[in-house]
């Protein structure tokens, strides 16, 4: 057939494409027939050779599965289709559509593609979509903005997008590599399913697996597995991976990367889902996601500036401010399982010394090996920097035993240590928990220990 004709009427960049297929519904050869001068100008642009008649598609377009299932729908099954993607590796935005035309070809189908290129998101086509798709992105945004809760909305919103695949689950997580860490923020099952244990080195292993997925995206905007032929690409992109799909029983699965701007946050998946919908699915999740991300960096930001109100950003322990709403909490909260507390004041014996005589950077190292030693014995409690050379440490629901020991344990570590010494005052009290009281007492004790201390080492008194 001769599709020039056709192809050179239209504005916009297009191309015929062909799909062979075979009696088992499966296909084959995917070829540009032709395409228009638009068309064959951009590719030749693009690749820097020039463009041939008939050759695989992927000489001339990125090469991905999702975009093979939409010319096979478009060319064998006569869906004319419509979608608008983010293609992040190359910066761009791209609307596609497909039309589907006749053949005179057996065991060949075709169909018309064209596609405009932009390089950021246009807001009129993202809200150009299906009422039934708006519906289920604008209330995942309402949950959202109406939600002072994050976890628990991100929670109800993949429950949300788990009906809407009519999957068994979906899972929305975040990545650090920085740190080495990952956060399932939203989990949710099919009901009455059982949920897997997850141990210490399955958090491990969960962060290694986020971090093969970019590669097994391989450049698209998705990953989609709705048979055993989409299967049998995610063995050789991501043997692993596709084991533990095997083991869990896992057929169908669409997996979206959660990017903001140029940052890859994560990702959102569904298991076993409705492939009878996957257009549908798909269109719905690419909008979706793009909102999640956006919330999901807000909820990042936000931690972030919390964790500078309340982190001593030289020693890495909790802040004097942490400290002060702490202590606040304890006047206005009255807390049922509060059965002990125990309360350390450590301070270090010297620093002005330290900063005179060796400067500043070195009083600082005296600062950060005192936080170091504090946490390797206190290590599940709360340590605050409450000033300068002053840490305050608290010890809730301790037996008096086990707190007495590690005050004892800490005093023994720096009878050893020629850089850093403590003066220690302590208060434990499982009766009348009054916390103010019992940071004066262990206040008191503690400059009572320092005093002793410089009456021994009247050279190191500062002034």
């Amino acid at each position: 057939m001769d599709f020039s004709n056709l192809l050179e009427q239209l504005d916009t960049k297009s191309c015929v494409i062909s799909v062979d297929t075979y009696d088992d519904g499966s296909y084959g050869n995917i070829l540009v027939v032709t395409g228009n001068t638009l068309f064959k100008n951009d590719i030749e642009d693009l690749t820097k050779q020039p463009f041939v008649d008939n050759t695989p598609y992927y000489y001339s377009l990125p090469k991905d599965m999702n975009f093979e299932d939409f010319i096979y729908r478009s060319a064998v099954l006569h869906q004319p289709l419509h979608t608008y993607v983010n293609l992040s590796h190359m910066g761009l935005w791209v609307e596609m559509y497909l039309s589907p035309l006749k053949s005179d070809k057996p065991g060949t189908g075709y169909c018309l593609y064209s596609y405009i290129i932009s390089p950021r998101a246009d807001e009129e086509i993202m809200s150009d979509l299906s009422p039934d798709t708006s519906s289920k992105v604008l209330s995942a945004c309402i949950k959202f903005r109406g939600s002072d809760d994050f976890i628990k909305t991100i929670n109800e919103v993949a429950a949300d997008i788990r009906e809407i695949c009519g999957a068994f689950r979906c899972c929305i997580a975040t990545f650090d590599p920085a740190n080495e860490t990952s956060e399932l923020l939203g989990d949710a099952f099919e009901p009455d399913s059982l949920r897997s244990f997850r141990s210490e080195k399955y958090r491990q292993d969960f962060y290694k697996l986020l971090l093969t997925f970019e590669d097994t995206l391989a450049g698209s905007t998705c990953v989609i597995v709705k048979n055993e032929q989409d299967m049998k690409v995610i063995e050789e992109r991501n043997p692993e991976w596709y084991q533990s799909l095997k083991t869990y029983h896992v057929e169908s699965m669409v997996l979206f990367p959660l990017r903001y701007r140029d940052s890859l946050l994560g990702y959102m998946w569904a298991s076993n889902f409705d492939v009878n919908n996957t257009v549908k699915i798909k269109e719905i999740l690419e909008i979706t996601t793009f909102f999640i991300a956006s919330e999901i960096a807000n909820y990042q930001m936000l931690k972030r500036l919390e964790r500078l109100g309340t982190i001593d950003i030289l020693t890495g322990s909790l802040n004097r401010n942490a400290m002060n709403n702490r202590i606040s909490r304890f006047d206005e909260e009255k807390d049922d399982t509060l059965k002990s507390i125990g309360v350390a004041f450590v301070d270090l014996n010297g620093l002005k010394m330290i900063n005179d005589r060796d400067g500043h950077f070195a009083g600082d190292r005296s600062l950060k090996k005192s936080f170091a030693l504090l946490k390797s014995v206190f290590t599940d409690d709360e340590i605050y920097r409450a000033g300068g050379d002053e840490f305050m440490v608290l010890c809730l629901n301790d037996p008096k035993e086990e707190f007495e020991a590690k005050i004892d344990r800490i005093r023994e570590i720096i009878k050893d240590d020629k850089d850093v010494n403590f003066a220690i005052g302590s208060c434990y009290n499982d009766g009348d928990l009054n916390v103010r009281k019992a940071l004066r007492t262990a206040d008191e004790r503690m400059y009572k220990d320092k005093n002793l201390f410089y009456e021994k080492h009247p050279e190191l008194k500062y002034r």
